[in-house]
């Protein structure tokens, strides 16, 4: 153990480094990625089993892998779940401390720390997450900005990029769990890793419900909101996707943005479609938010939605998912010193999904 993880909690600086997402057409899903969400290649690399692409929007970096052969990872994954979320890499300045660590404290290892010689991550390792979900330990140089997973070259530097969306990083990553996970994987996430639960909810809509719990880790950097359904009530939303998916996985994926609006006006430009909000709930904002009529008619038309905590506000919305299976989709929220994630907001995206589940949703205004 290095000096460092002597004198401190090695799993204490835990960070999302990059998202990796498997994919049946690396080709396609990278053009859709910098057409509609703007994000701008910058790395590459062609290896004996797959081939990947890393792209950037603000702080988030997402690696696209394609399998070439079937002796890689990717290859049964797609076969189970079609294209989605198979890595959450955590940035740590200690990889082998924090791997030691987490171990020690149950962690499930799918490779030890190995270095890696030349530029990229100085040492990477491999533990187990959720479901097939794994999380890749990294180890940059001190000060270091956003990089590339090991193996990849960085990318031509272009100078006619995407225009910006205003997307920063990502605020958090909702999980969908088999009925009876949730209460097992929170405690996994902190015994093994030392997260703390943040928040948790129990949504009831109609006959329906789910359970929601969220951990966070010590830094306040990675954040997981866990959802289950509950199985006294009917089936859902959430049953849909853990069928659809075959078992447990990232649902969504949470942009981080300063302005909600600006951002969603300027994806659904790009061609990026969102969930629409029922114009009652404009209606009716003003019993619970104090907001001006110009700022309500903005929401209104970029179908934002907006709630209160003890911190402030949080304004957010949700893609339609482009999904084969309808499973993943992603969203758009700006945090006006809100930290939870809006009661009143939760049930609405539950409500949202469920026009579209069930072919209801309407045309955007």
């Amino acid at each position: 153990m290095s000096e460092l993880a002597e004198h401190t909690d090695p799993l204490a600086d835990l960070s999302v480094d990059y998202v990796e997402m498997y994919v049946e057409h690396l080709e396609t899903a990278a053009r859709t990625w910098v057409d509609t969400y703007a994000f701008t290649p910058v790395g590459s690399g062609d290896f004996a089993d797959h081939r990947s692409v890393a792209l950037r929007h603000g702080r988030i970096t997402l690696v696209l892998t394609e399998p070439t052969s079937d002796d890689h990872a990717a290859s049964a994954y797609l076969a189970s779940h079609g294209d989605g979320v198979a890595d959450i890499a955590l940035r740590t300045a200690d990889v082998t401390a924090a791997f030691d660590a987490a171990v020690a404290n149950g962690a499930r290892v799918h490779r030890p720390p190995t270095p890696h010689p030349g530029d990229g991550p100085a040492v990477t390792a491999v533990l187990g997450g959720f479901g097939d979900v794994v999380h890749t330990l990294v180890q940059r140089a001190p000060g270091e900005g956003p990089g590339l997973p090991a193996g990849l070259s960085p990318a031509p530097r272009a100078d006619d990029g995407p225009t910006d969306a205003g997307l920063l990083g990502i605020d958090h990553i909702a999980v969908c769990l088999s009925t009876g996970d949730l209460d097992p994987t929170v405690d996994y996430y902190r015994t093994a890793l030392g997260f703390q639960r943040v928040f948790e909810e129990r949504i009831v809509v109609g006959r329906q419900a789910m359970e929601s719990k969220v951990v966070q880790s010590p830094s306040g950097s990675v954040t997981l909101t866990l959802i289950q359904p509950d199985p006294s009530a009917d089936p859902g939303q959430i049953d849909e996707f853990l069928k659809a998916h075959q078992g447990s996985g990232v649902q969504h994926l949470a942009f981080s943005s300063p302005d909600a609006v600006r951002s969603v006006r300027a994806l659904t430009d790009r061609g990026v479609t969102f969930l629409s909000t029922p114009s009652t709930y404009y209606d009716l904002l003003g019993e619970r938010v104090d907001l001006s009529e110009s700022k309500v008619e903005a929401l209104r038309e970029t179908n934002v939605l907006v709630d209160e905590d003890h911190g402030g506000r949080l304004f957010q919305i949700f893609t339609a998912s482009t999904h084969l299976r309808h499973t993943l989709f992603f969203e758009v929220i700006e945090r006006q010193g809100a930290e939870t994630f809006g009661s009143a907001n939760i049930k609405a995206l539950y409500e949202a999904v469920e026009l579209e589940r069930t072919g209801q949703r309407g045309p955007r205004r």
